[in-house]
């Protein structure tokens, strides 16, 4: 009784661990062409290098417009002289004079090139030096200083040009991110596309397998009764061996797509141990769709990203141009100061100059002199224009030529972009409408395979055909199905293609660059 229930303990266990690794077997990560795509742009190391890039180009937009913030600047000094005396009317033996000073300014560049600066000084001196009529004596003054290039470096192009081509390099890296999106898109599917090729491959071989296996059997009963030469099996046992190593090909083809899928989607570390088998849901569709070579140019032309960044960059080199051009001028600028200072300090009357004898110290401390600073109390200013004419400007002459030559390749490159695109499209139009008609050609070819199949397996039922005849229909099915499905596939690919080629490829799938910015 003991032994009995050991027996059932040990079958329940075995049953249990056959069930495990039924379903283990049976498990499997299953993907539409949405999730693959979704997974991989968050997770694809090739779209996590080329994202940063814009916002490296944002913080070098940032730095650029620091050059309108305002540059503040404070001095302080201290100074003590101490020097032997050179006359009895000076002092008696030494001189000692105590220096105090300080400023502070704030300069601001303004858009057409000038320069706006404010400032205030300040002093105060102090010394033993006889007859002197104010000490200690305090010394303020306000200022303001304007300067602007009338020629050289005048305008707004010429203040902001590190700005103008950060900006443009920002929509130069978002465009290059857009392209690496659009193609990232394309090779996932790909990859989604050929792994649910291969999938299907591997079915139609495995129904043709079992096909010539049936055969196979079939003709081993007729062996047996003696109603078929036993030589006449060794055609359905050749099929069977050629067919079963096409399944090992078949097998190995969906080995490779499945890996090829986890790298670009760059599975986690958890998921990719489990190795477990890839299960595309989608299958490939075919619907006719109608194409227009002259919309489909004209749509490329507007949102290929390629051909935007070289607009952009057209335009940087233009701004170079001028900028270039602009350097041959001669430097003329204006410059304008108004300015007022104040003094205050201790004023000693005499009784006797000559004798130093002082009879009186009306006291004035550094306040009235700030006061008087600040009310302009003594209004004092100057204009100048000054004119810098250089007697050799190679180097700018050298310069204006190279930004001369830069602008006239760049618009080169966008001609060759443009012959470039115009090809794409043609070829990618090309490809839809040849794979459209490949389909039906193949699914007629595979629709007649059908039929003569089964009208070869019905003769042969009657014995009005021979067992090689049917094995050959059968591949030549097997054959029609494979290449119906892989122009399928095919199709479904050049529509995406032509997408891309097209520059729509994020817009029909709402997939927006902004967006894939902020998620990482």
């Amino acid at each position: 009784m003991m032994r009995r229930r050991m027996t059932l303990l040990t079958l329940l266990i075995m049953l249990v661990a056959s069930s495990a690794r039924a379903q283990d077997k049976e498990a499997a990560l299953t993907l539409t062409l949405g999730d693959a795509v979704t997974r991989t742009l968050q997770n694809n190391y090739g779209v996590a290098i080329q994202v940063l890039n814009p916002e490296l180009a944002a913080l070098s937009l940032s730095k650029a417009k620091e050059k309108f913030l305002p540059t503040l600047g404070f001095g302080f000094g201290k100074e003590h002289r101490l020097s032997a005396s050179y006359s009895w009317l000076e002092a008696s033996e030494s001189t000692t004079t105590n220096i105090n000073d300080y400023d502070a300014q704030v300069s601001q560049l303004i858009p057409t090139g000038g320069t706006l600066t404010a400032s205030i000084t300040g002093s105060k001196n102090f010394t033993t030096s006889k007859f002197q009529t104010v000490n200690p004596r305090f010394g303020n003054t306000l200022r303001f200083d304007f300067r602007q290039p009338l020629l050289r470096d005048f305008g707004f192009k010429m203040t902001k040009r590190d700005i103008i081509i950060s900006q443009n390099s920002l929509e130069i890296s978002e465009n290059d991110l857009e392209a690496t999106l659009a193609n990232t898109v394309y090779s996932v599917e790909e990859v989604y596309w050929n792994l649910a090729y291969s999938l299907q491959n591997l079915k139609v071989r495995q129904q043709s397998l079992q096909l010539a296996r049936d055969l196979l059997a079939k003709n081993q009963r007729a062996v047996e009764v003696g109603t078929l030469a036993p030589i006449d099996i060794l055609s359905a046992q050749a099929e069977v061996a050629s067919r079963e190593a096409d399944i090992l090909s078949a097998e190995a083809e969906v080995k490779n797509n499945e890996d090829r899928l986890r790298t670009i989607i760059n599975l986690p570390e958890a998921e990719v141990k489990l190795a477990l088998p890839i299960k595309p849901v989608d299958s490939p569709r075919f619907e006719a769709k109608e194409i227009s070579l002259d919309e489909a140019l004209l749509t490329a032309m507007q949102n290929r990203p390629e051909l935007k960044s070289i607009k952009v960059e057209l335009r940087n080199q233009d701004l170079n141009l001028s900028y270039a051009k602009n350097q041959l001028l001669p430097r003329l600028d204006l410059a304008a100061a108004y300015w007022s200072p104040g003094i205050s300090g201790d004023r000693i009357i005499y009784a006797d100059p000559l004798r130093g004898e002082i009879t009186e110290v009306i006291p004035g401390g550094a306040s009235g002199a700030i006061q008087d600073a600040l009310a302009f109390k003594y209004k004092n200013w100057s204009v100048s224009l000054t004119l810098d004419v250089p007697l050799s400007s190679v180097f700018s002459k050298a310069q204006y030529a190279q930004a001369k030559l830069n602008l006239e390749q760049a618009m080169l490159r966008l001609k060759n972009q443009e012959q470039i695109i115009f090809l794409e499209i043609r070829n990618a139009v090309r490809a839809v409408q040849t794979n459209y008609k490949r389909v039906q050609s193949y699914r007629a070819a595979r629709e007649l395979a059908e039929k003569k199949l089964q009208a070869e397996e019905e003769k042969l039922r009657v014995g009005l055909t021979t067992n090689f005849v049917v094995l050959t229909y059968q591949r030549d099915l097997s054959n029609a199905q494979i290449s119906e499905l892989r122009a399928i596939v095919d199709y479904t690919l050049s529509l995406a293609n032509l997408e891309k080629a097209m520059g729509t490829t994020l817009k029909n799938r709402n997939i927006r660059v902004d967006q894939i910015m902020r998620s990482e």
